[in-house]
């Protein structure tokens, strides 16, 4: 699948290195050396996916992110996949950086084979929902899924979910209240493999949990099933 992805990363021998291996993959890359040369490079070539650093000169990654996913790149690009490749492998900022709307976080260093598998899952499952066919809202609590729009309501309000947030509620709720394991959601929301040992299932639980539940600690619609995963109690 070849797409437009953009670099953004201050190291220039990193930045060198996977513009390398994505032009291998098929790609066709751009590279921005700081925050505000990666905001102008992503209004201009409108990138299928951007990898962003959040250690940046002139505008840190959260900053770059934030002005994103608040329209910075004009109609539609605020759904641009955007994975943040970063040294900062702290939990609180891994978090702020979901909260802020990123779709995958990778800390360094890495292994490129995994990173590699990460950026085609992401452009895949970008591809599939462009594809998708209109569908009618669903709605269950004071929760509304509007599937054709991409869009939550909750008691009539929008609720600003990243795209990976979508799917993953979106996953939970076709599965009609059965349980999904962890490794299965990895697999049908992020087309991860089933050697991949990560987090993100929990963290992306977390969040939409704050923005969807009452109590988030006590939900009532996004459950625990214990020692499996989750299930969505409409």
């Amino acid at each position: 699948m070849t797409a437009r992805v953009l670099v953004i990363e201050d190291n220039t021998d990193l930045a060198f290195g996977l513009r390398n291996n994505l032009e291998i993959e098929g790609h066709a890359v751009e590279v921005a050396a700081d925050g505000p040369a990666g905001l102008a490079r992503a209004r201009a070539m409108r990138p299928d996916l951007i990898i962003l650093d959040l250690m940046l000169p002139g505008l840190d990654g959260f900053r770059v992110l934030r002005r994103i996913r608040e329209g910075g790149l004009g109609e539609g690009g605020a759904d641009v996949p955007i994975l943040i490749l970063t040294a900062r492998g702290e939990e609180a900022d891994k978090v702020r950086g979901l909260r802020l709307g990123a779709d995958d976080y990778v800390t360094k260093p890495f292994g490129l084979l995994e990173l590699l598998a990460r950026v085609e899952a992401l452009l895949r499952r970008t591809a599939q929902r462009k594809a998708s066919p209109a569908e009618d809202c669903v709605r269950f609590g004071d929760i509304e899924i509007r599937l054709a729009a991409r869009a939550v309501c909750r008691r009539g309000r929008e609720v600003s979910l990243s795209p990976k947030e979508f799917d993953l509620l979106v996953a939970l709720w076709r599965r009609d209240g059965s349980a999904a394991s962890r490794l299965e959601l990895l697999r049908g929301v992020w087309g991860y493999a089933a050697t991949t040992v990560t987090r993100t299932v929990d963290t992306h639980i977390g969040e939409l949990r704050r923005k969807l539940e009452d109590d988030p600690a006590r939900p009532r619609h996004i459950l625990t099933v214990r020692k499996l995963g989750y299930r969505l109690q409409t």
